[in-house]
């Protein structure tokens, strides 16, 4: 059985638009990884490994959950190991969550799961698909990177400030 075509889009039996093609790959992604962990709790830690140590209200926001989840989420993450609460050095009075040495291990290692079982599949690809998405790497780069800024405005490199701002 050969490759097959991307499956036409429900509404329209038109091909996927790149939007589509993509959000399918990460809920292929998803689907994928190791069930061991809520989305959120995985994305918490992946917040904490990218900008470092939070209060529970800013991951809360970023999280998209009310603070009181929030709390109980990284209550858990504290009882297995993957992050730790601190008093902030510069206001004694706020608590910060960091990433664990444990956590820091265990996203690694769900990273690099994932790469590589789509390392497996980009191998099945044909060279010329293969390089396609070889030569798309700036621009999904660049499109995180703009998810990022999305999310979590107020961790953005210009201080979390827009053009309309200056």
């Amino acid at each position: 059985m050969g490759p097959r075509s991307p499956r036409p889009t429900e509404d329209t039996g038109d091909p996927p638009t790149t939007g589509q093609a993509l959000y399918g790959l990460m809920t292929a992604a998803v689907r994928r990884g190791d069930r061991d962990m809520s989305l959120t709790s995985a994305s918490t830690l992946a917040t904490l490994d990218q900008t470092g140590p939070r209060r529970i209200t800013d991951l809360a926001a970023v999280e998209g959950v009310a603070q009181p989840s929030m709390t109980v989420l990284v209550s858990a993450l504290e009882r297995s190991g993957l992050v730790a609460r601190r008093v902030d050095p510069a206001d004694r009075r706020v608590t910060l969550v960091s990433l664990t040495l444990a956590g820091a291990d265990y996203l690694r290692r769900r990273r690099r799961a994932g790469a590589e079982a789509f390392d497996r599949l980009i191998d099945k690809l044909p060279p010329d698909e293969a390089g396609t998405l070889k030569a798309a790497m700036t621009a999904l780069a660049h499109l995180r990177a703009l998810d990022e800024e999305e999310r979590d405005p107020g961790n953005r490199s210009d201080g979390g400030h827009t053009e309309a701002d200056r």
